[in-house]
Order: structure tokens, then C-alpha cells, then sequence
């Protein structure tokens, strides 16, 4: 069954994953993680005059990107491929719908300026680059849910460390980063060209300036440039940026993998 382009077993194993966030969330058991919450950490000022949900309009509607290159990401392959591959569809499915659920968690937080939004936006970053380690694996072993099913729930869980310290968050992601890293090296070296290898090495450039960027925001006030449209404007624009590189990737990969095996 096929529900806007998405295929049903898609939507239920992404849906499945946000209502378990959502529920653990709402226990109140990440309560005592540490966030940045208020106007303050953002260079951006807000408009007083605009409803709170777009109070800073451009670090607000930015987070439109995901879901439109979400969508976009949906649509691809769909008239091509159809049925003729569950598995390769199956994984771009899943991230495309990782993309769209993105930009309004982050839009959330945002606007509410609120902790629990704040430790939603931080988790769902962790199954993302989870999931570019997912596909690596499907694309090198082949369909396998336990293995599925096993990444996923370890990435999900891996958020506990923030319980344990301070830096918790940004340990887990950075194993979650490695993660993709290195498979994304593996795979390249099994099945990918020059044009993945281009692809690999602009995502890598796209994450970077989202970090950077992101890390600037205050002290890049200083240039014209960066006064209207913030760093953290466009560390948004690098990490949706990011998200399109890996996907094209992945793509590549695929197309290269189908090509060698029909050698």
C-alpha cells in the first residue's frame, strides 16, 4: 500500500520511532539534560511583532528546507523503480521521512523555546546519521531487519548518556558521525566512482560549515553578511545541504553496486 508516495511499512517504522521519543519524553525522564533553551543563544533578534512561531523568520522558515528536500526525496525513483526494489526504496523512504519530520521538531523548538523540544530535536538528530550507517550496511550485506532493528534501537538508546554527563549528547553523536564515516568509506570503496567520491567529499565539506557555522553564530555578527541571514541561518542551509549530498551518495552507490553485481 502506497500512502503519498510512501510506502506504508515506511511510515509505520518512522512513526513508531517519533511516538516512542515523544512518549519517553514526555515521562519527563530527560528532564535534567543539559539544553540551550531562550532568544539568547540564537544571533538572530527577534521581531516582537510576528507570532512566536516565526519570532526569528528566517531561522524559522529555513526549517522548510527539510521537509521540502524530504518530499523531494519521497518522489525519487518512484516512477523508475515501483516494486522492483523493496530494500532500496525501503531505505530512502525512511530517510526521506527522517528529513521531514526534522524541520518542524526544529521548528518546534524554536518557537516554543522550550526544554523538552530542545532534547527532541537532539535525539532525532542521533537515528539520522544512524541510518546513513543502515543503509551502508544494506547496500554491502543486503536486507537484513534484526541488523535493522539492532542499529536503530542501540542509536535511540545511545541518548541516555546524557544522563550520565553534561557532554553525553555530544558523545553519542559523535560515535553516530564516526559510524556513517566509516561505512560510508566502506562502501565507497567497494562499489563507488569518482562521482560518489565527489558526493562523499561534499558532505563532509557541508557538515563541517553546519558545525561551524553553528559554532559562530554570535561572533559572525560582526560581518554584514551575517547579520540579517545569522550562522545559524546558514549552518541550516549546509546541514540541509548535508542531508542532500548523503542522499545522492547513497544513490550513487546503489546505481554503482546494481552495475557490478550484473558484471
Amino acid at each position: 500500500m502506497k500512502l503519498l508516495w510512501v510506502d506504508e511499512q515506511a511510515l509505520l517504522h518512522v512513526a513508531a520511532s517519533c511516538c516512542l521519543c515523544f512518549l519517553v519524553v514526555s515521562t519527563g525522564l530527560f528532564d535534567g539534560v543539559a539544553t540551550e533553551v531562550g532568544y539568547g543563544n540564537y544571533a538572530e533578534e527577534v521581531v516582537t511583532w510576528l507570532p512566536a512561531f516565526v519570532a526569528m523568520p528566517f531561522n524559522c522558515s529555513i526549517n522548510i528546507g527539510y521537509m521540502l528536500l524530504g518530499i523531494f526525496w519521497l518522489h525519487r525513483w518512484r516512477k523508475t523503480q515501483r516494486q522492483k526494489d523493496f530494500r532500496r526504496m525501503y531505505m530512502k523512504d525512511i530517510f526521506a521521512l527522517m528529513a521531514i519530520i526534522y524541520g518542524p521538531v526544529q521548528w518546534a523548538r524554536l518557537w516554543t523555546q522550550s526544554h523538552r523540544t530542545a532534547v527532541l530535536d537532539q535525539w532525532f538528530t542521533l537515528p539520522i546519521f544512524a541510518w546513513v550507517l543502515v543503509w551502508c550496511k544494506s547496500i554491502l550485506d543486503g536486507w537484513k531487519p534484526l541488523i535493522i532493528l539492532l542499529i536503530e534501537g542501540l542509536s535511540l538508546a545511545s541518548y541516555s548518556l546524557c544522563l550520565l554527563h553534561s557532554c553525553g549528547f555530544e558523545v553519542a553523536l559523535g560515535c553516530h558521525v564516526l559510524g556513517a564515516l566509516l561505512s560510508a568509506l566502506q562502501v565507497q570503496r567497494r562499489y563507488g566512482d569518482s562521482t560518489s567520491w565527489m558526493y562523499f567529499w561534499l558532505t563532509l565539506m557541508y557538515c563541517f560549515g553546519f558545525i561551524t557555522l553553528k559554532l559562530l553564530d554570535h561572533s559572525l555578527t560582526q560581518w554584514l553578511l551575517f547579520r540579517r541571514l545569522t550562522g545559524h541561518f546558514w549552518s541550516k542551509v549546509c546541514d540541509i545541504m548535508q542531508f542532500h549530498c548523503a542522499f545522492r551518495f547513497l544513490e550513487r552507490v546503489e546505481q554503482c553496486s546494481v552495475l557490478k553485481v550484473q558484471m
